[in-house]
């Protein structure tokens, strides 16, 4: 079975957002065995909406197009797919009484225009919109479903969750699919192919993907079936064959954030970290503190950016930064000693470096930093070439911190990496 995905709105093509849309509903297709062949962005226009209506190809099956079903002037795809479908209009009692209470819920006397939103071309089923005003619509067409929903993507998601999902799936009948992906960080995508070539190339039916990002790369794992018996227990007992080659760089599976799997670490044990801050500006603070309830193990972070804040706020010497400079190993550990014993905490990272573009010598080249680490088994620092590219930069230092403090973490509690992945 095929699907494509239509995104609506100029505010896609020129570059205002980001189209997230397409990636979760790709995402969630996948999951329900239903394959997009063609992810298409179009600007807001009769005539755009149309167009690519009419491409849409004979062996499509299902059509989501997203955006441009807000009450204002420029929002014109309700009126458009009206015109395509060849429809009139009703009033939907429900949609209107659901956009009247919208606004009295708030205390706020409801626009005129937003009375159209419960206007709905005649031939859809209306999906109901629990998270706003502008109601999604189901359309059928030669055997093919288009469905329509709202832009903004927590609506999105919500109509298609509860609405779009069950009445595809009574529609469709799709393959089974089933993915399992590998997290890993600390190695590049040619060098995890080398170490598990062997394992890669006796897989069978199933399939690998390498999906690189910055610092990271996900492994994964597919498998698919018409039927789906032991497609699962397939999949697992590969993913449990590779990860003993892996095992150095590998940290959870699936969405596992790294940030969130060391808070999970840290609150499971009752240990507490903090972090010192130089070249990466608080980054690796700000991810600590976007998952909730880090105030369990966190207790805080000094972004040290100059020399003097590194002596005032943590105790470095001056005369290491004299004899061996800022982005150094003596500074770095000094750093991370400081910032355990400011914070009063179990475990401390530390960064110092040339995050780029400028700064750099030949010495000491741009993409230089050092990570340092601090338990009470004691402290060490390392260093890494992380390229010339700043917000890169930035964003693998910070992770290849999250992965040093995991490793020291189990080294103290005597657990093997190999046992933390089981």
């Amino acid at each position: 079975m095929k699907a494509h995905i239509i995104t609506i709105g100029d505010e896609v093509l020129i570059g205002q957002i980001v189209d997230t849309n397409s990636a979760w509903l790709a995402r969630r297709l996948n999951d329900l065995g239903i394959g997009v062949d063609r992810i298409l962005s179009i600007s807001d226009t009769r005539e755009a909406i149309h167009h690519a209506l009419n491409e849409v190809d004979s062996g499509v099956q299902l059509v989501l197009m997203t955006g441009g079903l807000g009450p204002t002037k420029d929002d014109i795809t309700k009126h458009a797919l009206a015109e395509w479908f060849e429809s009139g209009w009703n009033v939907d009692q429900a949609v209107l009484d659901r956009v009247e209470q919208h606004f009295s819920l708030r205390g706020v006397a409801m626009p005129e225009v937003n009375k159209g939103q419960a206007m709905v071309p005649d031939n859809c089923t209306v999906l109901t919109n629990e998270n706003g005003t502008a109601p999604g619509m189901w359309f059928e067409r030669n055997g093919t479903v288009f469905v329509s929903m709202p832009g903004v993507p927590f609506e999105m998601k919500s109509i298609f969750s509860d609405q779009a999902v069950p009445r595809i799936q009574a529609r469709f009948s799709g393959k089974h699919i089933v993915h399992r992906t590998i997290m890993t960080q600390g190695i590049g995508e040619s060098s995890l192919m080398e170490i598990i070539a062997d394992w890669e190339n006796n897989l069978g039916d199933l399939k690998l993907a390498y999906l690189p990002s910055v610092g990271a790369v996900r492994l994964r794992v597919t498998g698919v079936s018409d039927f789906g018996e032991g497609l699962q227990d397939r999949v697992d007992a590969q993913v449990k064959a590779v990860l003993p080659l892996i095992e150095n760089y590998a940290y959870g599976f699936d969405e596992a954030k790294l940030e969130e799997v060391v808070g999970l670490i840290l609150k499971a044990h009752n240990l507490t970290m903090a972090t010192a801050e130089s070249c990466t500006g608080g980054y690796i603070a700000h991810l600590i503190t976007s998952i909730p309830g880090s105030s369990a193990y966190f207790n805080g972070s000094a972004v040290t950016y100059s020399n003097e804040a590194k002596q005032s706020m943590l105790g470095v010497d001056p005369a290491a930064i004299e004899q061996f400079g800022a982005v150094s190993e003596q500074v770095a550990i000094q750093m991370a000693e400081g910032a355990r014993l400011k914070f009063k905490t179990d475990y401390a990272v530390s960064t110092t470096g040339i995050a780029g573009p400028d700064g750099g010598s030949a010495e000491k080249p741009v993409g230089t930093v050092w990570i340092g680490v601090s338990s009470q088994r004691g402290s060490y620092a390392l260093k890494y070439s992380m390229g010339i590219h700043r917000e890169r930069n930035i964003r693998k230092s910070a992770l290849q911190a999250f992965q040093l403090i995991r490793k020291e973490i189990f080294i103290n509690l005597g657990i093997s990496l190999k046992e933390a992945l089981s």
